[in-house]
């Protein structure tokens, strides 16, 4: 029995009716100078269900990025399927934003202009640009900002743009690579709650990256779980009820829990 079958799938939030994306024995392999063919991703299976908000969990190097890179397309996997309502699908059928560890805004533009620079990219129409950007930036909190220069932000606010500009192009599935790994605890967690608040409110599909259990248990329906063999090797539900409270008993339970299962599989 694969990971994604182990358990009952978890009901999203809304969304889309093009149903759940699914990946079947995906294998990846690098060249490692030195050491051949290295294993990163060994017949891995993952199930994105419409409206969502998954998280794939692990150790650092075990393959997460990886993954998440091979449902954007930025890598080609060796072997193994995605499908989406029966059929077989790429990279290119999905309508995605990607949301990386670093913010990746370009300094010699305006806020406003690296959204322009996005729904450009997306072939968004110009006339729905100002919409678009006023919309987007006062959603994440940055409606004063669209004149502002990225070098003038704090890190949070950098990432705030960051989110907006994902956004814009209005992707039905969201892609976040450890997105607020790089800041300080308070600003991350003021920054997951209001992306759960945009979650719930645009009906996104969310994967997300992360090596934080507390993060993990707090964001998602439910939670892939990946070892440093490339095997994912457990899927788990979280059927805590929202809105969420850091402080919830519930929530350190499970994470207590989470953390015993991958002591025993990572590190042991």
């Amino acid at each position: 029995m694969t990971a994604a079958e182990e358990e009952a799938p978890a009901r999203g939030n809304g969304g889309g009716s093009e149903g759940t994306l699914e990946l079947r024995d995906i294998v990846k392999t690098f060249e490692k100078p030195g050491q051949g063919q290295i294993l990163v991703l060994d017949e891995v299976d993952l199930d994105v269900e419409t409206g969502a908000f998954i998280s794939l969990l692990g150790p650092s190097g075990c393959g997460k990025t990886t993954l998440m890179n091979v449902v954007s397309g930025l890598i080609e996997p060796d072997g193994g399927t995605m499908r989406r309502g029966g059929r077989d699908v790429s990279p290119d059928d999905l309508s995605l934003g990607y949301i990386f560890q670093e913010p990746r805004l370009l300094n010699w533009k305006t806020v406003a202009g690296n959204i322009e620079f996005a729904l450009e990219a997306r072939d968004v129409p110009e006339a729905e640009w100002d919409e678009r950007i006023e919309r987007y930036l006062e959603m994440v909190n940055l409606g004063d900002e669209g004149d502002n220069y990225p070098t003038r932000l704090s890190g949070g606010m950098k990432q705030r743009v960051a989110i907006a500009r994902a956004l814009a192009t209005e992707p039905e599935i969201m892609l976040m690579d450890e997105p607020f790994s790089s800041l300080d605890e308070i600003t991350a967690r003021d920054l997951r709650q209001e992306l759960l608040d945009i979650w719930n409110r645009e009906e996104k599909t969310i994967l997300f990256v992360t090596h934080d259990i507390n993060e993990a248990v707090f964001l998602s329906d439910y939670i892939y779980m990946m070892n440093t063999d490339g095997e994912m090797f457990a899927r788990r539900d979280i059927d805590i009820d929202r809105p969420r409270q850091y402080d919830d008993p519930d929530i350190a339970q499970r994470e207590a829990e989470l953390y015993t299962e991958f002591h025993e599989q990572v590190v042991d």
